[in-house]
C-alpha cells in the first residue's frame, strides 16, 4: 500500500476512550470476526486482537494515511488483523468483495477527530495552536478547510456552523469571516479562530468560542454525518445473528442519529396503531445491549476528552 507517510508513525499517543466499556459490549468471540471501524492509533484494536484467539479475525478501517501507516507498522506482523484504506461507509462494499456480509461478529465505531489529529497543528483541526486551516482526516484528496472557508457564501458558511456546529451565532460568525477573508487570506488555524472569537456576542463556559464553528467546518469537510449514515444502515447487513454493534459518539448530532437508528431497528416495521396484530408478529432487527454508558469519574480524571463520550450498544436479532 502506498501511503504518504507526513507524520513520524511513532507518535501513537491517544488514549482510546470508554475502551474496557467497549471490549465487553463487543461480547468477543474468540474465533469470530470483528471489525474496528476507526482505527486511529489503534488502541482499540490491540485490546480487541488481545481477545481473538489464532482463528479469530479483525479488519479495521481508516481514511487518515498516518492511521494507515501506524497500522503497517505495530501490526503488520499479525496475521488476524488487515486494515482498508477509506471510509467506514464503504464497509459494506469491502465486506461484499470478500464474501464477509453477514459474518460479522462485531463492528465497533468510535467517532470523531483522534487525539493525534487534534494535537498535532499541522492537521489544521486545533483552534489552540497556529497551523496550516486543513481539517482532513484524509490529507490526500479533497478540498481543505482553506479552499473552502475563502470560497464559500456567507449564506452557506452560516448553515454549515449552524448545522453541523450548533453554533446559534453561525451569521454573525459567517459575516465576519467575509468580511475578514476582504482584507486577507485566511489560511491559518489561530487566524480564523481570532476572527469567530471577536464574533461572538457570548461565550460558553469553559469552552472556547470557536469550538462549535470548527466542529462545524470539519464535519462538513469530511462529510462525516452523512458517513456515520451509510455505515449504520450497512452495518446490519454485515453482521452476523447475535452481532454487536458498538457506537461511541462525542456530540449530539453523532448521538442522535446513532440513538435514532438502533429506535428504527428495535421497534421494526412501523404499523398503524389499530392494525389487529400481535406484538411478537413485528419484525424486530436488532435489540439494546444495556443502556448507554459514560465515561467513569476515573475515566474522566485521566483523560477530560472522554467527557462527552456516548456508547450505545445494539444485537443483531
Amino acid at each position: 500500500m502506498n501511503v504518504k507517510r507526513s507524520l513520524d508513525t511513532k507518535n501513537y499517543e491517544h488514549k482510546p476512550v470508554l475502551l474496557n466499556e467497549a471490549i465487553i459490549a463487543l461480547n468477543i468471540d474468540p474465533a469470530g470476526i470483528y471489525i474496528d471501524g476507526t482505527f486511529g492509533r489503534g488502541g482499540h484494536s490491540q485490546h480487541i486482537l488481545d481477545q481473538l484467539g489464532d482463528k479469530g479475525r479483525l479488519i479495521a478501517f481508516d481514511k487518515d494515511p498516518q492511521a494507515i501507516a501506524v497500522a503497517e507498522e505495530k501490526f503488520s506482523n499479525d496475521t488476524r488483523f488487515s486494515i482498508h484504506y477509506g471510509s467506514f461507509s464503504e464497509l459494506e462494499k469491502y465486506l461484499g468483495q470478500h464474501n464477509l456480509c453477514g459474518k460479522i461478529n462485531g463492528i465497533l465505531l468510535d467517532l470523531g477527530v483522534s487525539s493525534p489529529q487534534l494535537d498535532n497543528p499541522q492537521r489544521g483541526f486545533s483552534f489552540q495552536k497556529s497551523g496550516p486551516l486543513d481539517m482532513r482526516m484524509n490529507d490526500q484528496q479533497g478540498i481543505n478547510a482553506e479552499q473552502w472557508i475563502n470560497k464559500a457564501k456567507e449564506e452557506d458558511i452560516a448553515t454549515v456552523l449552524y448545522q453541523y456546529g450548533e453554533e446559534r451565532y453561525s451569521r454573525r460568525i459567517a459575516k465576519a469571516i467575509v468580511l475578514a477573508r476582504q482584507n486577507e487570506i485566511l489560511n491559518d488555524t489561530k487566524q480564523l479562530a481570532e476572527i469567530i472569537k471577536q464574533a461572538h456576542p457570548r461565550w460558553e463556559k469553559k469552552k472556547h468560542p470557536a469550538t462549535r464553528s470548527f466542529q462545524g467546518i470539519r464535519i462538513f469537510i469530511n462529510n462525516e454525518l452523512t458517513d456515520l449514515d451509510d455505515c449504520l444502515s450497512q452495518s446490519y447487513h454485515c453482521l452476523a445473528k447475535n452481532g454487536h454493534l458498538a457506537v461511541i459518539s462525542f456530540h449530539s448530532l453523532e448521538d442522535r442519529k446513532v440513538k435514532h437508528f438502533f429506535k428504527q431497528m428495535v421497534d421494526g416495521e412501523q404499523l398503524p396503531p389499530d392494525l389487529p396484530i400481535m406484538d411478537i408478529s413485528v419484525q424486530r432487527k436488532m435489540k439494546l445491549f444495556g443502556k448507554r454508558m459514560k465515561a467513569g469519574q476515573k475515566e474522566l480524571n485521566d483523560n477530560p476528552r472522554s467527557r462527552s463520550a456516548v456508547l450505545r450498544v445494539a444485537t443483531k436479532l
